[in-house]
């Protein structure tokens, strides 16, 4: 078990661990013109099988290029969107009750610098808030981590990190030297439990509620504003 008194901040993975996807999912689902049913079946089964989520779309629409299709939406007036309706229920009191402890909150996560204008518009109580597109480094790669290590001010046993990835999130944390949450929730949550290695994650949880009860012993570092 990890020294809880040694992390002075939490970063957060976006998708499914902040922001219920199921919106965009079904916006997805729309576009290609399939039952958003038919969808989420192809997407479980694509994940299940360790493939990337890319592959759900080649599957439906051979030769799909995401990054095409992505500025058709925008063109369509049809582009990726999500508000406060999709964050999940346990976010923003979450990290409140972190931030008000002392810790340094951070966002961080593989998305779109139009998601990053997004998420900011949520008006979250994170000191920091960036995406790989801002970064131009992309997870699983080591350097998104090591951009987040520098853009924190932190040492990497500072930080501790909360994905729902084993693959893009805990592992390369891990790597990093990051302390690792691994929550239990989205499609990789509940896909990839079943490999989940202990000595990866530090803990595992089913709602960011958890969170301050185990990291809960003093304040930490001063508030960063």
């Amino acid at each position: 078990m990890p020294d809880a008194t040694r992390i002075r901040a939490v970063f957060f993975d976006v998708g499914e661990v902040l922001i219920d996807e199921s919106t965009e999912y079904g916006a997805w689902a729309d576009w290609l013109g399939i039952p958003r049913h038919t969808f989420s079946a192809i997407f479980g089964a694509v994940i299940s099988q360790g493939e990337d989520y890319r592959q759900v779309f080649e599957r439906v629409r051979p030769g799909f290029d995401l990054a095409t299709e992505r500025q058709r939406r925008l063109d369509a007036g049809l582009g990726e969107h999500f508000d406060a309706r999709d964050l999940y229920p346990d976010v923003r009191d979450t990290l409140a009750e972190l931030r008000a402890a002392g810790y340094f909150v951070g966002i961080a996560g593989n998305q779109t610098a139009r998601a990053g204008r997004l998420i900011r518009e949520l008006n979250l109580p994170a000191h920091l808030i960036a995406t790989s597109d801002e970064w131009r480094a992309e997870k699983p790669s080591l350097e998104f981590f090591h951009k987040l290590v520098s853009a924190s001010g932190f040492q990497p046993a500072e930080i501790l990190y909360v994905g729902d990835r084993l693959d893009n999130d805990i592992r390369p944390a891990h790597e990093a030297g990051l302390h690792t949450v691994f929550i239990k929730r989205g499609p990789w949550g509940y896909t990839s439990t079943e490999s989940l290695d202990a000595d990866v994650a530090d803990w595992t949880i089913i709602s960011l509620a958890e969170l301050p009860a185990l990291l809960s012993t003093k304040p930490r570092s001063p508030d960063r504003d």
